[in-house]
C-alpha cells in the first residue's frame, strides 16, 4: 500500500477582488464537504496552532439562510474576537457561500469542491467589495485566506485519520 499524495496548497488573486485558495484532498467531496458542516470536525483543522488562537465557540446552522458564530481568544487580546455572517447558498458536496459581517469590507467566501479521480478539488474564492478592500486586507493579514495553508494541512491530516 502507498502513502497517501500530499497535495500544496495555492494561494492567488485572481481578480482586483478576489484572491483564491486552491488545493485537492483525498477523498470524495461529501467527506470532504462534512468537515466544513459538522462543527465537530471543524473544530479539529479550522484554528492553525501557529496563529495562538483558541476556538471558544463555534455555532453554524449550515444551510442556506442558516447563521454562524466563531467566537476566538488570544493571550494578547483583552477580549474575544466573534467572526459571524449567513449562509447565503449550500448545496451538499458541492458549494457553500458565507458573508463575513464582521466589517464593512469583509469579503463574501464561496467554497467549491469538485470531484476529480476520487479526490475532492477545493477551491475557497474571496470576493471582496473593492480593489481596495482586499488591497488592505492582504496589507495587514486579515485576509481569511492567510491561514489557509496551515488550515487546510490540518484538514488532509484529519482526511487521512477519517479514511
Amino acid at each position: 500500500m502507498t502513502a497517501p499524495v500530499s497535495h500544496p496548497t495555492r494561494v492567488e488573486r485572481t481578480a482586483d477582488r478576489e484572491i483564491t485558495v486552491k488545493r485537492t484532498f483525498n477523498g470524495p467531496p461529501h467527506v470532504v464537504f462534512e468537515a466544513w458542516c459538522n462543527m465537530d470536525l471543524f473544530r479539529r483543522w479550522w484554528v492553525p496552532p501557529s496563529f495562538g488562537i483558541t476556538l471558544v465557540s463555534c455555532e453554524a446552522d449550515v444551510r442556506t439562510g442558516g447563521t454562524y458564530k466563531f467566537v476566538f481568544s488570544h493571550p494578547d487580546a483583552p477580549e474575544p474576537m466573534a467572526f459571524f455572517g449567513r449562509y447565503l447558498e449550500v448545496t451538499p458536496h458541492t458549494r457553500i457561500v458565507w458573508t463575513n459581517e464582521e466589517s464593512a469590507d469583509a469579503p463574501v467566501t464561496t467554497v467549491t469542491f469538485e470531484e476529480r479521480d476520487g479526490r475532492t478539488h477545493l477551491a475557497m474564492c474571496e470576493t471582496y467589495p473593492s480593489k481596495e478592500s482586499l488591497d488592505e486586507a492582504l496589507a495587514n493579514g486579515s485576509s481569511g485566506t492567510a491561514a489557509a495553508p496551515e488550515q487546510f494541512a490540518l484538514l488532509d491530516e484529519l482526511l487521512k485519520d477519517a479514511a
